[in-house]
């Protein structure tokens, strides 16, 4: 009798099996004259060769399946199960809007005419710039933007930074080691990821450094290949920080920079890099440049109102 071992890599066996193995159940039903046995991370199935190769083909696309999307149900089985090829099931199950189906089935989709520019223009450039106030959701775009790209097995590794700067308080005073003074300062970049990705596969990817969290001073002396790279809070990067980010990049590399120009929270008389580097790239071909507005803010309808009355406020002075 011929013998198959799959061994699930990545994925929760609890929920890939369902509960009390009714997804198992369900595929013995589809494939009676197997037998098939999951237990661990491993199901083994026995039976006719040619049978096998199906059985391997067919489960192969629920782990596609599960690994894009979170979830595995009776409708998504009987559907895999039952289509005529592959390629005819993902095309069923294609969406240009949907950037990533998050956690609990979550759709991820850019929600405002400035955020779905910027998807294009990530599409279209290696390097983009997303530039607007806060709420207007650069960061949580671009975060989707690089899970679904690690998950399309476009690039290997996400990498997401930001320059640790004091927004009116003192670093030095906080209390912890490093990786304790430094996480809140990471915090936003973690909140979008915990929506994109279960919390156990997300501290997997942490553990092998195929996400990386640092604040941008660990980027120095590296060469970031096969990677989505996410610059956050731009804004705050020096003249000698940005132009150190901008040459990290390595070979099948794609490199988003975010930032608002209204929140520079630098010392005073200090250019902040991200303004510099609009001016100076600005004409460099496969650089893309998004500028969002309050049109743009997801956030609560305050947060709209309260931009626009700084706005104002500014445009005054």
């Amino acid at each position: 009798m011929n013998e198959l071992i799959i061994e699930l890599e990545e994925i929760t066996p609890k929920e890939f099996f369902g509960d009390q193995n009714s997804n198992i159940v369900l595929l013995k039903k589809y494939f009676p004259k197997l037998k098939i046995v999951a237990r661990g991370n491993k199901i083994r199935a026995y039976g006719d060769e040619e049978l096998l190769e199906e059985f391997d083909r067919r489960l192969t696309m629920l782990m596609v399946h599960f690994g894009k999307y979170n979830k595995l149900d009776e409708n998504v089985i009987e559907r895999v199960l039952t289509s005529r090829t592959s390629d005819e099931y993902a095309t069923s199950e294609s969406s240009n809007e949907v950037l990533v189906h998050g956690v609990g089935g979550k759709l991820i989709k850019a929600q405002t005419a400035n955020q779905r520019k910027l998807v294009e223009s990530m599409r279209k450039n290696d390097m983009v710039f997303a530039i607007g106030p806060a709420g207007t959701g650069k960061t949580y775009t671009g975060v989707a933007l690089a899970v679904q790209a690690l998950k399309n097995k476009e690039v290997k590794r996400i990498i997401l930074t930001r320059p640790a700067v004091e927004a009116g308080e003192n670093l030095g005073f906080l209390p912890g080691d490093l990786k304790e003074k430094l996480d809140p300062y990471m915090q936003p970049l973690y909140d979008a990821l915990r929506d994109m990705i279960p919390h156990e596969k997300l501290d997997g990817y942490i553990e092998k450094g195929i996400i990386q969290i640092a604040p941008l001073a660990f980027m120095r002396g590296r060469t970031l290949d096969h990677a989505f790279v996410i610059l956050d809070e731009g804004q705050n990067t020096t003249h000698a920080q940005m132009k150190m980010f901008l040459t990290r990049m390595g070979k099948n590399a794609k490199f988003l920079l975010t930032g608002d120009p209204g929140q520079i929270d630098l010392p005073r008389r200090t250019i902040s890099g991200l303004k510099e580097a609009l001016l100076i790239l600005k004409n460099v071909d496969g650089v893309g440049m998004i500028f969002l507005d309050d049109k743009d803010v997801i956030r609560h309808k305050l947060v709209k109102k309260i931009i626009s009355a700084y706005k104002n406020i500014e445009n005054r002075e």
